[in-house]
């Protein structure tokens, strides 16, 4: 039987994350076969499909050009994720980061940006997660990082209960870029750990766009999937 850590019992160095065996990989070559096993997914919002594209994207295209997740979010990632996230479990971020080289083409010429947080939230918490997943993701695929190229401007209330187009309207002044930071013709990757509605991720799309990005993709480790 799987027994999911808890954040008082992580594995000792060396081994997985999840099934707790010895191994090289903080996931180890069993428990990435079953719980992340290639899945064809849509390349505009990642989610798990039987078909190439899903409705909504072709009825109203995201500003993403693309957009990878490595997983649903669903277990044993949702428990990992939570704890990374909330619960100051950053020995994640390396396997993270390797689950998504694993099944990404990485562009060329891209430039990573970490989803920002709030200061107020960045304060409460500690760390930003998809900041610290950022910090390892550039070496592993030799991508320059703008760490703090975006800014948060506004905290917004938790977004936990509200669909895409609330959430967008939640979300059209939180964000800027940070004084001096220009992506002028640059081709732009969103880095955060998990997409749900992709409302975050279509603003600072939109918000990188106007100010003169080529292109904006995004990886994600995991995306929610569709209700039902």
């Amino acid at each position: 039987m799987l027994r999911l850590l808890n954040p008082t019992h992580w594995p000792l160095p060396g081994g997985c994350w999840i099934c707790r065996d010895w191994s090289r990989d903080r996931l180890c070559t069993v428990c990435r076969e079953r719980f992340a096993p290639p899945v064809l997914r849509c390349p505009a919002c990642a989610l798990a499909l039987q078909v190439p594209h899903c409705a909504p994207c072709l009825r109203e295209p995201m500003p993403l050009s693309q957009v990878h997740a490595a997983v649903d979010y669903a277990a044993p990632w949702s428990t990992l994720l939570h704890a990374f996230k909330y619960q100051n479990a950053l020995g994640l971020a390396p396997a993270f980061a390797q689950l998504l080289c694993r099944s990404a083409q990485v562009p060329a010429d891209a430039l990573l940006l970490p989803v920002p947080l709030h200061a107020q939230r960045l304060g409460e918490r500690g760390y930003n997660q998809a900041a610290v997943l950022a910090e390892h993701l550039a070496p592993m695929v030799k991508l320059p990082l703008a760490m703090d190229g975006l800014r948060r401007l506004i905290d917004t209330p938790t977004q936990t209960q509200l669909n895409r187009k609330e959430r967008l309207k939640n979300l059209s002044q939180a964000f800027a870029l940070a004084p001096g930071f220009s992506v002028q013709g640059r081709h732009c990757l969103l880095v955060d750990d998990v997409m749900t509605t992709g409302a975050t991720l279509a603003t600072l799309a939109t918000l990188l766009l106007r100010h003169g990005a080529t292109r904006v993709d995004a990886w994600v480790v995991a995306r929610t999937p569709a209700p039902g």
